[in-house]
């Protein structure tokens, strides 16, 4: 990420403090992930101590600190999905891919996660592709949903 861009981020919110995970998550959402040269200017910018920052991103699950790909498949595993098929949803999409949950694809086209609720039970199973939903979808339906994020 350029320091322009980490600059305008900041600015944004008047390099104040309190703003810190919001800062987060917008640089997160501008760059897939945080790498620790940007922590490191975070710190600095905002006068945070990095291994308060360290805590805060290791702590909630929507900051990574490893590159993520460019399309987050996140398969709802909450107990309606669950009985309805999520767990086959899910071996589905890891052959499909390649990959487990927790993991980005070598060509960071694609990241896997698991999540216990995306709050649309009466959709299961659920599929969520960057933040579009596929409810009551089946395995033979994922290829189809797939090829749309190429």
């Amino acid at each position: 990420m350029d320091d322009t861009k980490l600059n305008e981020i900041i600015n944004k919110h008047q390099g104040e403090a309190s703003s810190l995970i919001q800062i987060l998550l917008e640089i997160q959402r501008e760059h897939r992930w945080l790498p620790k040269e940007v922590l490191e200017k975070v710190s600095q910018r905002l006068d945070v101590p990095l291994s308060r920052i360290q805590h805060i991103v290791t702590f909630y699950k929507a900051f990574s600190l490893v590159p993520k790909g460019r399309h987050e498949v996140h398969i709802c595993m909450g107990t309606a999905c669950h009985v309805r098929g999520a767990p086959r949803l899910l071996d589905t999409v890891q052959d499909m891919i390649g990959i487990k949950p927790g993991e980005t694809d070598m060509d960071l086209k694609f990241s896997l996660e698991t999540v216990n609720c995306l709050g649309c039970c009466a959709l299961g199973p659920v599929m969520e592709v960057d933040g579009k939903y596929h409810g009551k979808i089946s395995p033979a339906e994922i290829e189809g949903v797939l090829k749309n994020y190429e």
